[in-house]
């Protein structure tokens, strides 16, 4: 009986160590994780952050043609700008917005561009035809437009856009020189009825008929 027990708790202290080595095991092993964990945090902390992606450039413009440029050229000569190019009455054919531009448009409480000419073209089979003038006075092919100034105007202030439907508008605002008086501006758009650039009235909506002759003015700008 005695070697019996004797026994037993030879077995049971057996087993004790055997428990005892596999739970030093087991510790071993989550040191070792733990150990690896911390590294890879230590490595992740010393790379450089991930750099953020670069800016989704804006397309350029597309370059205006040698032959709108040189157009524009024989229009209002050397400095004249292409402000607009493409299909602008929506007629299906070319057209270009030129102008002279004034460098360095003085601050004014109206919008818009100084401009001393602009021209209104069509490509009319490879030859630019005018539609449209501003110089002094705003003219078309039949004569000088509904709410001309009487008085010769040197410099405007112009503004545009290009609609989707209506196609390109046209606003001038005559600058007068030494006076603090405002003027409305004169929107201008082509008329698909009689097929040409007219002038509106003051709601927009409706195109005025030319004028044949205006005191006969002559232009004094080359």
């Amino acid at each position: 009986m005695l070697r019996s027990c004797s026994q037993l708790t030879k077995s049971e202290v057996e087993d004790s160590d055997s428990l005892s080595e596999r739970c030093c095991r087991l510790a071993l092993h989550a040191a070792c994780a733990a150990l690896l964990v911390i590294a890879g945090c230590l490595q992740g902390c010393g790379s450089e952050a991930p750099k953020p992606e670069a800016e989704t450039t804006k397309p350029a413009e597309p370059a205006i043609p040698e032959d709108v440029q040189d157009a524009a050229k024989v229009m209002l000569g050397s400095e004249t700008q292409v402000l607009l190019y493409g299909d602008l009455a929506k007629t299906g054919k070319q057209q270009v917005l030129v102008a002279n531009v004034v460098p360095n448009t003085p601050k004014s409480v109206v919008a818009g561009t100084v401009v001393t000419r602009a021209v209104v073209a069509e490509n009319d089979d490879g030859k630019w035809v005018e539609l449209f003038r501003c110089d002094e006075y705003l003219k078309n092919s039949k004569g000088f437009l509904a709410l001309t100034p009487l008085q010769a105007v040197t410099g405007w202030k112009l503004q545009y856009e290009n609609g989707p439907t209506q196609g390109l508008s046209l606003y001038f605002t005559p600058i007068k020189a030494g006076t603090s008086e405002r003027s409305l501006p004169i929107a201008v758009r082509w008329n698909p009825e009689t097929k040409r650039y007219q002038s509106m009235d003051a709601s927009y909506t409706n195109f005025l008929m030319e004028a044949a002759s205006l005191d006969h003015p002559r232009s004094t700008l080359r």
